[in-house]
């Protein structure tokens, strides 16, 4: 694989896997974001157990972001992003849908990280099937 297309997968690989991380942090676990408790409000839950499920969540985010960063040739991992991505806006879209006209709400940021990883998927791809 030439240089350049290994730069521009490891740019997608750090993009999409600090997203995770940033995502899962912040916002779940140092402090839960008022859009994050309105999410899992929305669903009838408590404010204990939305809070669980919120932290537990960011913890599950940071250690997804971890794996992509750390088995980012792996093309199910990449794959599985992909489809979790597209099931969280799909998540928004029921649940939540005036969140997206919003600054910042999840078409702005999945979308965008879905095509990057469409871009990773190539990558790897062309990768495995030059190295045989």
């Amino acid at each position: 694989m030439p240089d350049n297309n290994l730069l521009y997968m490891q740019l997608a690989r750090g993009v999409v896997a600090l997203t995770w991380i940033y995502h899962g942090f912040f916002p779940k676990l140092y402090h839960i974001a008022p859009l994050e408790k309105l999410m899992t409000g929305s669903a009838g839950f408590s404010t204990e157990v939305s809070d669980f499920i919120t932290r537990s969540a960011g913890v599950g985010e940071i250690i997804f972001g971890l794996c992509l960063a750390l088995f980012y040739k792996n093309k199910y991992l990449v794959i599985l992003n992909i489809l979790a991505l597209s099931g969280l806006l799909l998540a928004v879209i029921i649940m939540q849908p005036q969140l997206l006209i919003e600054a910042f709400n999840p078409v702005t940021t999945n979308v965008p990280l879905i095509v990057l990883s469409i871009i990773w998927l190539k990558e790897i791809t062309i990768t495995n099937n030059t190295s045989l």
